[in-house]
């Protein structure tokens, strides 16, 4: 009568019975792995429960004044005097039961449909909600914010599942996009060096005064831009890891500059370099992160207009804990609404660029477990950084 059955051992002390909710044993058991097991038996010998703390002032006050109404009564007879003492007792008495009665249905009750609640959460079931949510006071407020907490779960893990097929599907699609563009790339790939050739031999026998040779010189660059497409594609589509070993960076840095220097010599473009002589060595796959750099190196060069001055540099350091690589141009820059699309593969603004540079390079960076930031203002330039670890897992590391 006092309290529901499921709830009996809560008026115990918890020293020989369990909290009264799993919220409480998970908290008692998160004190105990970081903390000694003598210091967690104290903890758990001078607990008690809440409904023996919210009587325990209410019997002291009723006693205090059992105390006081005896000695009030002294004067009075024996009999008399017995009579009131009982019926003050039987009041005392009656007050508790009742305290005892309202609190098991006001409170406890509520936390023991709540601690059953938490349980099927913790098992996976979000579809739950307490029933004392309607009550006007602040029990009421905690099962009101309880159910909208589960409603917001709800709807999260269904946005998150839909967004996992959505992924799924996606992911299917990109690797059936990818087998067939890598099957096409090979198979375009076999006639065009046959077609290469051809031009050659044509080129070779055409006299030296024949207008004819300045076609052919644009159809080779055509095949070499064809072939640079096509080598993109298989890079895309069967990219292969990294075969890192322990080198200087500045090496890597320093070759890639160089061999860009020397596709610009036409032009007014100064191409500057930073080293860090007392930069560790990093890990790294040397040809795959020349091919990063190459691709920046030449996208700043690139976005430079009209065959105009321009400078292009080349930064060498360490930030955070990483190697850093910043190549800064400036160029015409990255309009805003372009900038978050710059990584996605075929994303292009150049009228003769396919769109997989950029793709790519993020790509071998992040298979290096680094990353690449770009900032861009339209009219000043871009900076992108590498920024890769020095040293990779263990498990990652080619054996040389």
């Amino acid at each position: 009568m006092l309290s529901p059955p499921q709830s009996a051992s809560n008026l115990a002390v918890s020293g020989g019975s369990e909290p009264f909710s799993s919220a409480g044993s998970s908290s008692a058991g998160s004190l105990s792995q970081g903390s000694s097991q003598p210091e967690d038996f104290r903890l758990r010998s001078m607990r008690f429960n809440w409904q023996l703390k919210a009587i325990l002032p209410v019997g002291l006050v009723l006693l205090a004044g059992l105390l006081l109404f005896t000695l009030a009564t002294v004067s009075l007879r024996n009999p008399e005097r017995h009579a009131v003492l009982i019926v003050a007792g039987a009041g005392a008495v009656a007050i508790c039961a009742v305290s005892i009665v309202a609190l098991a249905y006001l409170i406890q009750r509520p936390m023991v449909e709540l601690q059953e609640k938490i349980g099927l959460v913790s098992e996976g079931d979000l579809d739950v909600a307490v029933s004392f949510s309607r009550r006007n006071d602040e029990i009421g407020d905690l099962g009101r914010n309880f159910n909208h907490m589960m409603e917001q779960l709800r709807e999260s893990r269904e946005e998150i599942e839909r967004l996992h097929h959505t992924q799924i599907s996606r992911a299917e699609h990109l690797a059936t996009l990818g087998e067939m563009a890598a099957g096409l790339a090979h198979e375009i790939r076999n006639p065009l060096a046959g077609i290469a050739g051809v031009i050659e031999i044509i080129g070779r026998d055409l006299p030296s005064t024949s207008p004819a040779r300045a076609v052919v010189k644009d159809v080779r660059l055509e095949i070499a831009q064809i072939d640079r497409i096509l080598t993109d594609l298989l890079e895309t589509a069967r990219p292969h890891p990294p075969h890192v070993s322990r080198g200087d960076l500045n090496t890597t840095v320093e070759h890639t500059v160089m061999l860009v220097r020397q596709q610009v010599l036409s032009r007014p473009i100064k191409i500057e370099l930073e080293r860090a002589p007392d930069l560790p060595e990093v890990e790294h796959d040397s040809d795959q992160i020349h091919q990063v750099l190459l691709n920046l190196l030449l996208n700043a060069v690139q976005a430079i207009e009209g065959g105009g001055a321009g400078t292009v540099r080349v930064r060498v350091g360490s930030r955070e804990g990483c190697a850093s690589v910043v190549v800064s141009d400036s160029g015409r820059g990255i309009s805003p609404q372009n900038l978050p699309n710059i990584f996605r593969p075929f994303f292009t603004t150049k009228g003769n660029g396919t769109g997989l540079g950029l793709s790519l390079a993020r790509r071998i960076v992040e298979e290096h477990h680094g990353r690449i930031e770009v900032t861009s203002v339209v009219g000043k330039g871009s900076q992108f950084e590498v920024l890769l670890p020095f040293q990779l897992p263990a498990a990652e590391v080619a054996v040389q």
